[in-house]
């Protein structure tokens, strides 16, 4: 891990994830998956919160299928799994700590995206009741034109409708899927929560527990607009 990549540097471009990173909805998509189980009377396998975090909902839910034998309901548990969290979402939109501040400050003086695996609908939606969607001049979401994270390319578009190449930008990433899809599209990455370990970990160029972290916030301030 190289600290100083960030906290030397002044990026052009701020692109951030959505769930777990600006809002609150791992808790969502956790609900929705014990939910979407029990609906067709299944058991989530041990372990499996881990392996769909950051996941793309369309390929959480064929993992679903896979992982308990029922391959014939990969289309009823995705759109169970979708519909259900678009529900539990829309009642309770938190944002995590620190993120609306960060995001209001770097709005002030850079162009900000957002990327992420979920639909534009939801992404939209979610922001726009937190009141930060008018912070962003783009929403990049996976598509059929456009890859899921972990390939790179919601982070390469977003770095280039924000006007930047991707060295010149920084992904702010709570998983290690969306970190390995900034990372390769190119992008500084910051990390944001418990630090994994060590080889999981350099995934992230700087980790921070949350978007409050006071050193954070002291290099936002100093070098964000500089």
């Amino acid at each position: 891990m190289t600290v100083h990549r960030i906290l030397s540097w002044s990026p052009a471009a701020v692109v951030f994830d959505c769930d777990g990173t600006l809002m609150d909805t791992e808790q969502h998509w956790q609900e929705a998956r014990n939910i979407t189980f029990r609906s067709y009377d299944l058991t989530p396998p041990p372990g499996f919160a881990d392996r769909a975090k950051g996941m793309h909902y369309a390929e959480c839910g064929a993992l679903m299928a896979e992982e308990t034998g029922k391959p014939d309901l990969v289309d009823d548990l995705t759109d169970t799994l979708l519909d259900t969290f678009t529900a539990l979402v829309d009642q309770d939109p938190v944002t995590m700590p620190g993120a609306a501040a960060l995001v209001r400050l770097a709005a002030r003086h850079l162009p900000l995206a957002v990327a992420s695996n979920c639909p534009r609908e939801v992404v939209e939606s979610c922001l726009d009741r937190a009141g930060l969607l008018g912070c962003f001049g783009h929403v990049v979401v996976a598509d059929e034109n456009v890859r899921p994270k972990p390939e790179p390319d919601v982070y390469r578009v977003a770095a280039r409708l924000c006007g930047v190449p991707p060295e010149e930008a920084l992904a702010v990433e709570d998983s290690l899927t969306g970190m390995e899809s900034a990372r390769r599209a190119g992008l500084r990455v910051l990390g944001v929560g418990p630090r994994p370990p060590e080889q999981e970990a350099e995934k992230a160029d700087l980790w921070v527990t949350s978007l409050t972290d006071g050193e954070l916030l002291t290099w936002a301030r100093s070098r964000i607009g500089a």
